[in-house]
């Protein structure tokens, strides 16, 4: 039987330009893909893609973007090929990171940022590799839209007529607080607030925790104790004293760099129970100190469902008297599932800490034990120290212990 109606049916069949036919926003989410360079030199493919670059949301000028241009002809005008970026693009800017590794005027990111205001700009990212912080314009407060705000060794100091980011959910500041910062007013204005990372470069304690107190929401917490506007830290009091105005608090890193405990409350006990925090994370803590010991022991007891703990001790060698080793096995069961221990020593305190996690968690599968990078251990050494930890008892079936 002949097909009288062949050449109509094929045609149903011919190939189709589906590239050149996608809707606008599935191409704006493969450019937002792609490296900034790629995304530009799609314009090359046809000319249907000519100028379907524009339709970028997402902006990130990192040193692979200066590297590339390095390389070319435009390597000395990194300003001006960001301007006319900035310039021909069409919508809404919803994500600008800028790692500033090459000379750029300050007067021309100020100008960014006032464009960046005024697209609808919801993540901004500024990383300044440069010794010299960045003064950036009020701009920046301008930007209400922000939902994550990330600044690298930039000053920071909101203005007074300034009332917050209303829909901010993460907040990144490694900057220089100027002598009249007032952060709670900023921080009443930032309601929905979930992430926060504080790292003051000037190390001028100009945080408060009445400030912090104040964002009922946070989930995710990375402070530096020595910022806090207090000389002295009282052991676990200070710190439960902020942690007991956050009750939705998930994950918690706390630095001792610099930090001093003082002896008043090294030995007092807290009845306080955290039941919503899942991860610790302490940094540069000194096990040897009892009092930092003490108040080790004493965070991990007050929370019930902790589940992972990554402890990063002191690169540096401990010059005090040793700290008495008390026995903290009759603490009570806890949930942990992960430890991570980095630059253990294998002091005495050390190991007394690895006794109880171990004896107390019923639950845990792993513990991963990174030695000091300053000591030289033999094989010998290794494998003593691995059966002396291996002799203590477990509470969980399961539970192993890797050393690298």
């Amino acid at each position: 039987m002949e097909l009288i109606h062949g050449t109509h049916k094929a045609s149903k069949f011919a190939s189709q330009d589906f590239i050149t036919n996608l809707p606008d926003n599935v191409v704006t989410n493969i450019l937002d893909r792609l490296l900034l360079r790629d995304a530009v030199r799609t314009s090359i493919l046809s000319k249907s893609w000519r100028f379907k670059w524009t339709m970028l949301s997402q902006l990130v000028i990192d040193p692979n973007f200066f590297g590339y241009l390095s390389v070319t002809k435009y390597r000395n005008h990194h300003v001006r090929i960001i301007n006319r970026i900035l310039l021909h693009l069409r919508g809404a800017i919803t994500k600008f990171f800028l790692s500033i590794d090459e000379v750029i005027d300050i007067e021309d990111i100020n100008h960014w940022i006032l464009f960046l205001s005024r697209k609808g700009i919801k993540d901004l990212t500024i990383r300044n590799s440069y010794a010299t912080p960045l003064k950036l314009h009020a701009h920046l407060f301008s930007c209400l839209e922000l939902k994550h705000l990330s600044l690298s060794n930039c000053y920071f100091n909101p203005p007074p007529t300034f009332y917050g980011f209303p829909n901010l959910l993460s907040l990144n500041l490694s900057v220089v607080f100027e002598e009249n910062t007032k952060l709670g007013p900023f921080f009443t204005g930032c309601p929905l607030l979930e992430s926060l990372t504080i790292n003051d470069r000037r190390k001028v304690g100009k945080v408060k925790l009445v400030e912090i107190a104040k964002l009922e929401n946070l989930k995710i917490l990375l402070l530096r104790l020595y910022d806090l506007d207090i000389k002295m830290i009282k052991s676990s009091s200070t710190i439960f004293e902020l942690l007991g105005s956050l009750p939705k608090l998930l994950d918690l890193h706390l630095n001792f760099q610099d930090c001093h405990l003082t002896e008043s409350d090294a030995k007092k006990r807290f009845s306080t129970a955290f039941p919503s925090l899942k991860a610790l994370r302490l940094s540069k803590i000194c096990l040897d100190d009892g009092n930092m010991l003490s108040c080790a022991f004493d965070m991990i007891r007050s929370f019930p469902n902790l589940q992972t703990l990554v402890i990063t001790a002191c690169d540096q060698w401990y010059a005090g008297p040793p700290a008495p080793v008390e026995d903290y096995n009759t603490a009570g069961l806890l949930q942990l599932r992960s430890v991570v221990f980095h630059y253990m020593k294998g002091s005495e305190n050390e190991v007394c800490f690895l006794r109880y996690l171990l004896a107390c968690s019923p639950f845990l599968k792993q513990i991963v034990i990174h030695h000091h990078w300053y000591i030289k251990i033999s094989s010998d050494e290794k494998l003593t120290f691995a059966r002396k930890l291996l002799m203590l008892h477990r509470a969980s079936p399961v539970a192993e212990i890797e050393f690298l």
